[in-house]
């Protein structure tokens, strides 16, 4: 009897074990379809946009700039130009970017400093911490990822202001990474993170970042409004982007680092 009460424990151990893996793979493969959808959502093969920035610190005193941004398609890489109108003391400051899908490839990475009329390249892991122009987004933000760089478990679903999300955990694969995990929150109907927390190497909530003013711009699906805040420094990045144009005309010779120094094209 004994012998058998043993067999009968482990043959439930081993069906909970079995019913556990597949809960887990279900959650992962669902979790990793979901963000390729996200990565697959339309947004035409050129884009211009005009942004507003507004920096604000814990006391609440608040900076602004401008910038204007192109950006191409190209295969699965892309290749980002971004100038800065206003003020006048980073006036004339431009930033280029050239994504790689590939696992593995570090982006590359360019800012043009016209004070110093010089180009600082920016690369290795440490710098992918660093903020972008003292804003709250840092370099690694600025770029985008291959879905595989991540593992992505798919954890619920939930309702932010009337619209139905998943609600996704991805880790990074990569144990240098800048963040531990983060949480995201796909809006159902047309594939935009609504909200974004991510986690630092203590697991501790680190920023937070809030998409909102979701419209269609020339038939694509697009964010307006943008805010990422530090709940640990308590510094705010606030972006307004208007005067979205896709599938404008540019060609790929413009993503060069000759056309950042030069200002503008």
């Amino acid at each position: 009897m004994n012998r058998l009460k043993t067999i009968t424990g482990v043959a439930i151990l081993i069906a909970i074990f079995i019913m556990s893996s597949t809960t887990i793979f279900a959650q992962n493969f669902i979790g990793k379809q979901i963000m390729q959808k996200v990565k697959d959502r339309p947004d035409g093969d050129t884009r211009y946009a005009e942004m507003t920035m507004k920096l604000i610190n814990k006391r609440n005193r608040v900076r602004e700039r401008k910038v204007k941004s192109y950006s191409m398609d190209i295969g699965e890489d892309k290749k980002t130009i971004m100038f800065f109108q206003y003020p006048g003391d980073v006036k004339g400051t431009g930033f280029l970017t050239w994504d790689y899908d590939e696992i593995g490839k570090n982006d590359d990475k360019w800012l043009y400093l016209p004070a110093m009329k010089k180009t600082r390249r920016i690369s290795g892991s440490s710098a992918k911490k660093d903020y972008f122009m003292g804003t709250d987004f840092t370099y690694d933000d600025m770029g985008s990822r291959n879905i595989d760089e991540d593992s992505h478990k798919f954890t619920r679903e939930e309702n932010i202001d009337g619209h139905k999300c998943w609600v996704i955990e991805s880790t990074s694969k990569d144990k240098q990474d800048v963040f531990s995990k983060k949480i995201t929150w796909i809006r159902q109907d047309c594939f935009i993170a609504l909200k974004v927390e991510y986690y630092d190497k203590l697991q501790k909530l680190q920023r937070r970042l809030l998409l909102s003013d979701i419209k269609k711009v020339d038939g694509f699906w697009q964010a307006q409004k943008l805010h990422m805040s530090n709940v640990q420094t308590k510094h705010q990045t606030e972006i307004s982007i208007a005067n979205t144009k896709y599938n404008i005309s540019v060609n790929e010779e413009a993503f060069t680092v000759s056309n950042l120094e030069r200002g503008d094209f």
